[in-house]
């Protein structure tokens, strides 16, 4: 037991709050891979290798350093420079819940043929009634949540390609000369969108943190890292494979939910069914997890001020104030939302968290002793 919480919760947590933003609606692979076609091979390639060397090289650094939460950890990091990471880490947080907002407005709307705002409407009341629940229901909730979305994804995945694998490997062999899509971009270019993938991601990480005090030597460190890379990068590869079966596909390519296309021709109504329950649980569990960690980050600035932690009351005001802004933002469409709200909080995060974790937290790992 000890070995796995060494070497593998880290990855399952990281993996657990990664999922609503990186992979639930499938546009997210498409921006960053699977619109290169067979190119987007490299993409995943660049991937992985980013999520490993983040993942080993972060886990490494908290453990040399003893810090085991996401404060202590920035600014053993990045010094006085560390309050520009919370409005990066809020700015990036009403995001994903625009993001999954539009995404839930768009699963209500083509699956049960209601209006747009009440996918929204709903996702924020369940949010907002969780997040003034307290800690022990929101842990409740993502343990489901969590069991929930691996079946379910692993079920999507497997009834397309269940269908489509012959259609799969056409378009895989056919070299950067299929048609549509950025298919004839460079390999650098595919690669280049993979780091990208990586850095807006690398919001996730820090709630892996607190598994970390069990870790006592850097093999355990990076080794983790591996796993955990391994693990963020295999959803991905399923639903890149899923869509390469319908490449170039524009219905497929340029939806704003890949899965709901994808889903309704190889399952009808009972597969879009199941899907709208998962998606909704899973956007209501990434939205619930942000809300909380921004919560907690104000009620730790109140404590060291030496100020009460919020009510009841104020928590929820902060809630439904968050939310009201993020369904204000879902309104730019969720295309646009993952093509550049994404991609500029991608290049924050590698300014603010890849550059310096691979610079200063090089030196300072392998500068302290070995173990």
């Amino acid at each position: 037991m000890r070995r796995f919480q060494q070497y593998v919760l880290p990855g399952i947590i990281f993996q657990s709050v990664l999922i609503g933003g990186a992979y639930s609606t499938g546009r997210e692979i498409v921006q960053y891979g699977a619109r290169f076609g067979p190119r987007g091979l490299w993409s995943i390639v660049a991937i992985f290798l980013g999520f490993s060397l983040m993942c080993a090289l972060a886990f490494e650094f908290s453990r040399v350093s003893r810090a085991y939460d996401y404060r202590n950890f920035v600014r053993a990091l990045i010094g006085p420079a560390w309050p520009l990471f919370d409005v990066l880490f809020f700015a990036m947080a009403i995001l994903v819940i625009a993001v999954v907002g539009a995404a839930s407005g768009d699963v209500v709307e083509e699956i049960l043929g209601l209006p747009y705002w009440v996918g929204v409407v709903v996702v924020v009341c369940l949010v907002g009634a969780l997040n003034t629940s307290g800690r022990a229901a929101i842990e409740r909730f993502k343990t489901v949540g969590s069991v929930v979305l691996y079946v379910g994804y692993i079920l999507f995945a497997g009834a397309v390609l269940y269908e489509r694998w012959p259609q799969t490997m056409v378009a895989l062999r056919e070299g950067p000369g299929t048609a549509g899509g950025d298919a004839g971009a460079s390999i650098a270019a595919a690669f280049g969108v993979g780091i990208l993938y990586v850095g807006y991601n690398l919001a996730s990480l820090p709630a892996a943190f607190f598994t970390l005090d069990r870790q006592t030597t850097r093999r355990q460190a990076f080794g983790a890292g591996i796993i955990g890379g391994l693990m963020a990068t295999v959803p991905f590869i399923l639903t890149y494979l899923a869509i390469m079966g319908y490449y170039p596909d524009a219905e497929v390519t340029t939806a704003n939910v890949p899965w709901l296309v994808m889903l309704d021709r190889v399952g009808g109504d009972t597969l879009l069914a199941v899907f709208a329950f998962v998606v909704v649980w899973t956007l209501v569990e990434t939205s619930t997890g942000m809300i909380h960690a921004i919560i907690e980050r104000v009620t730790v600035n109140l404590a060291e001020v030496g100020r009460q932690p919020m009510s009841r009351r104020q928590v929820g005001t902060l809630t439904v104030a968050v939310l009201v802004i993020a369904a204000v933002l879902s309104r730019f469409g969720l295309i646009e939302l993952v093509a550049r709200g994404y991609t500029l909080m991608a290049y924050g995060f590698l300014l603010l968290f890849a550059l310096p974790l691979c610079t200063v937290g090089v030196y300072r790992i392998f500068k302290a002793p070995a173990r």
